[in-house]
């Protein structure tokens, strides 16, 4: 009797030990997941209602900080830009314009370049940063990354003075010629030279002011709205034709080959002008009597077949430094051969726009020497039509959703399977909200 007694008086001091073992385990575990953690220090703790959900939205990072400096708040984009480390904002400028908004209330802004992190790039990181009481004790800083609006003012800068400059050297040499003309007035021979260098001005002037027109349409306009079907075999042909008279005043000659029957999607006339410019520009700088080849040719890519065309010479060649800045606004090579060929330096950045817009690129591999090979690489005509199609159809269905589209589109018979799909999608239940 005795020994059964002690064995349920040691059964039930274990039972009392387990609860409060378990009970303890509990509380430790409630204050453990209590306690704060990096992706949500100091997130909710403080903060008015409905302030977090408003900073969650912002483009700007977010910060913000109480009234010892700590950190309350902090978006993602805060720590990518490296402002806040550590739970503490890193940036002495903008720590101590808090703490004067924290003393008097102001709101205050101020724009700053701060060093990038963990790269051993010299530029800086433009900021924009505005700092706001944010209730009684706490303080709201809103950064906006500046850098690419910066890059892209300094780019349209440039392209400004560029464009003056150009336009102010023929326009400048068109004034002077023709004062020397009335000047010469009494000299036929005189009047014949200045004109015929007033014509070269004039024609130089022309050519600028197009390859602007054109630099400016194939940048705003969407080569798919007045697309067709090209033959590659057509655009070479019409390259080659319109730098013949160039290349046979140099003695140089000009070949075609590569495969036949090749097709590209896209506006025929910015696919002509682009590789027009690739071919006149193998022409300009290749010396006398050597040899320019155009081909072209498939080949295999994971998102669909593509059309390679390659513009080959025998020209000055390339440097590696030219090599990274050939496709840049008015850079030239060789300055004083584009004076002589009328260049403007705005044939490879239109190369350039007409291959992006198509959904292609262009390339270059040259040696100083040894000549240059540009490489126009657009979709084949088949996969580039397809996925035009099913862009079309998308935009309809979406059109149609929203009751924007008043009469049925008219597309290409082609296309219409490519519609059917988009309009069996949308009679779809599960489509609809």
């Amino acid at each position: 009797m005795d020994v059964n007694a002690a064995v349920a008086a040691a059964a039930a001091i274990a039972g009392v030990c387990t609860g409060v073992i378990a009970v303890l385990a509990f509380r430790w575990s409630e204050r453990e997941q209590a306690r704060p953690t990096r992706t949500s220090l100091h997130t909710e703790a403080g903060l008015p209602p409905g302030v977090d959900t408003v900073l969650s939205v912002l483009r700007s990072s977010a910060v913000v900080l109480d009234e010892s400096d700590a950190v309350v708040k902090a978006s993602s984009a805060a720590y990518a830009l490296g402002l806040v480390r550590g739970g503490k904002l890193a940036v002495d400028p903008m720590l101590q314009m808090a703490r004067d908004t924290r003393r008097d209330g102001e709101i205050r802004q101020v724009e700053l370049d701060l060093p990038r992190r963990g790269t051993g790039r010299g530029d800086a990181l433009a900021v924009s940063a505005r700092v706001a009481p944010l209730g009684s004790r706490l303080v709201l800083l809103l950064v906006e990354d500046l850098t690419e609006a910066r890059r892209i003012e300094a780019v349209r800068r440039d392209f400004v003075a560029n464009v003056s400059h150009e336009l102010k050297t023929p326009v400048g040499a068109l004034s002077l010629l023709s004062e020397a003309v009335m000047d010469a007035a009494e000299e036929p021979d005189a009047v014949q030279r200045f004109a015929g260098r007033m014509q070269n001005e004039a024609t130089r002037l022309t050519s600028l002011v197009q390859e602007l027109i054109d630099l400016s349409r194939v940048q705003n306009d969407d080569p798919l709205e007045d697309s067709e079907s090209v033959r590659v075999d057509e655009l070479v042909t019409e390259a080659v034709e319109r730098s013949r008279q160039s290349a046979e005043g140099k003695q140089i000659t000009m070949g075609t080959g590569g495969t036949e029957g090749l097709h590209v999607w896209g506006n025929r006339g910015q696919l002509a002008a682009a590789l027009g410019n690739l071919v006149e520009n193998a022409v300009n700088y290749s010396p006398a009597r050597t040899r320019v080849k155009v081909a072209g040719r498939r080949i295999a890519a994971s998102g669909g077949d593509l059309i390679e065309i390659a513009v080959t010479d025998q020209g000055i060649g390339l440097s590696e430094r030219d090599r990274e800045r050939i496709f840049e606004r008015f850079y030239r090579v060789d300055p004083a051969r584009s004076r002589a060929t009328g260049g403007t330096g705005l044939g490879l950045s239109i190369v350039k726009h007409v291959a992006a817009s198509h959904g292609g690129e262009v390339t270059v591999w040259s040696a100083e020497g040894q000549g240059s090979t540009f490489t126009l690489r657009l979709p084949e005509a088949g996969s580039a039509r397809e996925r035009a199609a099913i862009d079309r159809a998308d935009r309809l269905g979406r059109n149609r959703l929203s009751g924007a589209l008043k009469e049925p589109a008219a597309f290409d018979e082609e296309e219409r399977p490519y519609v059917d799909q988009a309009d069996e999608q949308l009679s779809a239940p599960e489509v609809l909200p």
